[in-house]
């Protein structure tokens, strides 16, 4: 390693320890006043406040409630676009910690508390080092990542991504230590569609079932045939899982109701997979109407596709990592979980690693009322995606 990386590195390292308690009380002041979907005003401006006191050119408003800051290096090179995601969900915070959500139904019980500080936190250094880097950098500041209505893609109709050659995401992990950092190669997490299906049918007596057409018998045969889908018409090779998440039918005993409601999901990890399995749905829904005399309603909404992490990209980030921080980096194993970080992948190049986020002593899981990661990762996170910066805009 040259002087020159060690002199970047140590001052990497040493603006980062300096910001790293406001940066915790910024993370703090965001999780007590959690803000889903794209209703995250306070949040916004709040990230708006800071990169204005940063001398960070920004602009507000980019996918409704998204926030985009823009650094200029001090030479002629790539954009770099960094993204991190602002919104919370809504579910009752049980933590009892003092900067606990003050907003009832609502916690950041997936980090994005985190990883808006840390964002904020990156692009500190990266305005102070903005001289020494051949490129330019943007940072995503990202509502509605845990929503069905995808706060990237409105920030992509906003233009987010003109201009971008690449970019950077991250997410924290409470199943990994504090102070490790991990990434899953090529294929990342799967694809995420959600459907809707109604089952029509004759309402009647339960006593007189042969005088109506019933609804609840069509749908539990639905549901079999549903979970026959990819045991027997996906490659077994291929990762895929489809999940009736709701049934509502009928409201007593002794009615056999019109209809039945149910909707779901489907996780894969290719495309084709994703064509087998809907194409399949439909096919069962047709035969069912023939054999049960039922009528199927079914909306079949295409979301994200799976995120593909580029290879230059990780290469050349956890190698930033690893001459920092060491031996400090893992290789996790891909999952079906969604990530709208994936449509900024399938537009430009990109990679999203993890940073260790867990507590000593504790077993935290995101999305659970009682998470309480540990918030060294904010100063790790910082560290590590400004060294990536700096190494991808050498």
């Amino acid at each position: 390693m040259n002087s020159h990386v060690n002199d970047l590195n140590a001052l990497v390292q040493e603006l980062s320890s300096r910001q790293e308690q406001h940066l915790i009380e910024v993370r703090r002041d965001i999780h007590a006043h959690p803000e889903t979907g794209f209703d995250v005003i306070r949040t916004s401006g709040v990230v708006a406040r800071e990169l204005a006191g940063l001398g960070i050119e920004h602009q507000t408003g980019i996918g409704r409630t998204g926030v985009v800051g823009f650094i200029k290096g001090g030479r002629p090179g790539p954009t770099l676009l960094i993204r991190a995601d602002m919104d919370a969900l809504p579910m009752q915070e049980q933590t009892g910690l003092p900067f606990a959500s003050r907003i009832e139904g609502k916690m950041h019980a997936c980090g994005h508390d985190l990883h808006t500080a840390t964002l904020i936190g990156v692009g500190a250094i990266l305005k102070e080092i903005a001289p020494r880097l051949s490129g330019n950098v943007k940072l995503m500041f990202q509502p509605a990542e845990e929503t069905q209505e995808s706060g990237a893609a409105a920030m992509i109709a906003d233009g987010v991504l003109e201009g971008v050659d690449y970019a950077l995401g991250f997410h924290n992990y409470p199943d990994e230590p504090v102070g490790t950092f991990s990434f899953i190669r090529g294929i990342s997490n799967g694809s995420s569609d959600e459907f809707d299906i109604t089952i029509h049918a004759k309402s009647g007596h339960a006593a007189r079932p042969h005088a109506a057409i019933d609804p609840v018998v069509a749908t539990a045969h639905l549901i079999t045939q549903l979970q026959a889908i990819v045991s027997r018409e996906v490659d077994p090779m291929r990762p895929a899982v489809l999940t009736v998440g709701s049934i509502h039918g009928g409201n007593t005993h002794n009615i056999i109701p019109d209809s039945v409601a149910i909707m779901g999901t489907v996780r894969c990890q290719d495309a084709e997979s994703r064509d087998v399995i809907e194409a399949a749905m439909r096919r069962v829904c047709e035969g069912l109407e023939a054999s049960m005399r039922v009528r199927c309603e079914i909306n079949y909404v295409r979301g994200v596709p799976s995120l593909i992490n580029d290879e230059h990209l990780l290469t050349t980030t956890m190698a930033a990592i690893r001459e920092h921080y060491g031996d400090v980096v893992l290789e996790r194993e891909a999952g079906l979980g969604a990530e709208d970080f994936a449509l900024v992948g399938a537009k430009v190049p990109a990679f999203q690693f993890g940073v260790g986020s867990s507590q000593e002593g504790r077993n935290d899981r995101v999305h659970n009322s009682d998470y309480q990661p540990d918030e060294r990762c904010i100063a790790n996170g910082v560290v590590a995606l400004s060294l990536a910066a700096v190494k991808l805009l050498a």
